[in-house]
């Protein structure tokens, strides 16, 4: 199986993951001209709609919840700028048209959700979106929760990292593929990347202890790179900088990982 989904930046859809490609996580990303619209009809997967860039009014209808409007949310011009997004939890059947005020670019994170449960339609705000800082030298990374396993949500786990120029991110390489808590959680997990300049590209690992999954990928802007299982690390060249929006879900929403025995020594420098 190919782990790298490529993106097409001549379409709608920039980029989607082939269907049954993962068993639990699910992500496309589409770019919309001003005034244009998005509509999605809701299914029995729960979704958290990110506003990569842009502005937009979103209105959503929920059989149970009913009809919610947001308007002219979105406050940054690129992924790059130093601020949250804003970000939508929408539960199972909850059907969405999202319209754009000027150019704007959508991210659509899908996983199973519970239709019995009563959680309702909401908007996340950059405000509550805990941000900070990991790693240290050349393997420092800066990341936003969106949608943390602190969050209500039944399998969904969102969040975004960017690293800089010349960084590891991903690293010392780590793995969450083994239903074992309290030590390892399963989840499944997708990367949506992108590099400023848009002309770089990064490598990303993904190889499992046996080697019966081990590709290294060379990545470019706005495509995706899929994770069954396995650790994988991302290695950004000097020059350019690293976006990526992390999808993961799983049996459990609990994200508790294990680090590759053979690189743990790199914590202690």
């Amino acid at each position: 199986m190919n782990l790298l989904v490529k993106a097409n930046k001549q379409t709608p859809t920039l980029v989607e993951v082939p269907v049954d490609a993962l068993e639990y996580v699910d992500f496309s990303a589409h770019q919309l001209a001003d005034g244009e619209s998005l509509n999605i009809t809701g299914d029995d997967r729960e979704l958290c709609v990110v506003l990569l860039l842009g502005k937009v009014t979103a209105a959503c209808e929920h059989a149970r919840h009913g009809h919610q409007t947001w308007e002219h949310i979105g406050e940054r011009q690129s992924v790059f700028e130093d601020k949250s997004p804003y970000a939508l939890y929408l539960p199972p059947h909850t059907s969405i048209s999202i319209q754009a005020h000027g150019r704007a670019e959508v991210a659509l994170c899908r996983a199973p959700g519970n239709p019995e449960e009563t959680r309702a339609p909401r908007l996340i705000e950059p405000a509550d979106m805990k941000r900070s800082v990991r790693g240290k030298g050349a393997n420092t990374r800066y990341v936003c929760d969106i949608l943390p396993d602190t969050a209500q949500a039944h399998s969904l786990l969102v969040v975004e990292v960017i690293t800089p120029s010349g960084h590891s991110s991903s690293y010392p390489p780590h793995k969450h593929d083994t239903d074992d808590l309290p030590a390892q959680s399963f989840l499944e997990e997708s990367y949506y990347h992108r590099l400023d300049p848009a002309q770089g590209f990064v490598f990303q690992r993904i190889y499992t202890d046996d080697r019966s999954i081990d590709q290294a990928l060379v990545v470019e802007d706005s495509d995706v790179v899929l994770v069954p299982k396995g650790y994988h690390p991302v290695c950004v060249p000097y020059g350019y900088t690293s976006y990526y929006l992390n999808v993961m879900a799983g049996p459990k929403r609990v994200w508790k990982f294990h680090n590759d025995p053979q690189h743990e020594w790199l914590l202690d420098l």
